[in-house]
């Protein structure tokens, strides 16, 4: 009694329609996952003036959840007015949310000491962190796109390179 081996066409055909699937499968994975959409929320800023995610639709914006008391949100920072300088004459906004344990007053005087040039908002209730996914570990930072889809979730400090090139693409797109 001799085995033969199955032809080589027997096997390959099937082999390729299963990696296809899974290529298919995959891309639309990533493309669902970099479309999800950003919540409706109302940022209210520490001057007291609401601003809701609604009327930031048709610009690119980044939306960062820290703390005074997180060292890595208080190292980034000045990156993050870096980058908010350098996209904000193409039409980026930028959102600093301080988290709910954060007191007011702390966070009024490091945006005021430290001069940040854009939107710094209080999440006294934690409603935001809440929308944007139960936010809990700061820094975390979205960046929206146009549509108000939310295309990157930044947990840490960014990469700030990559961000920038991302920023450029994103705003031109």
């Amino acid at each position: 009694m001799s085995t033969q081996t199955p032809p080589r066409s027997s096997w390959l055909k099937p082999a390729l329609i299963g990696a296809a699937l899974v290529a298919i499968a995959a891309i639309g994975y990533s493309s669902l996952a970099s479309s999800t959409p950003a919540p409706d929320v109302t940022f209210i800023d520490i001057k007291g003036q609401k601003i809701s995610s609604q009327s930031l639709r048709g610009k690119v914006f980044m939306v960062n959840f820290w703390a005074t008391s997180c060292a890595t949100c208080v190292k980034e920072m000045p990156q993050m007015v870096e980058t908010y300088n350098k996209f904000k004459g193409q039409g980026m906004e930028f959102v600093a949310v301080a988290m709910k344990y954060d007191a007011p007053n702390y966070v009024l005087n490091y945006a005021e000491t430290n001069r940040l040039p854009f939107t710094v908002a209080l999440d006294s209730g934690g409603d935001i962190a809440k929308a944007f996914g139960d936010v809990t570990l700061t820094p975390t930072t979205f960046l929206i796109d146009k549509n108000g889809k939310i295309i990157k979730r930044y947990v840490g400090e960014p990469d700030f390179p990559a961000l920038h090139k991302l920023l450029e693409k994103t705003i031109a797109g």
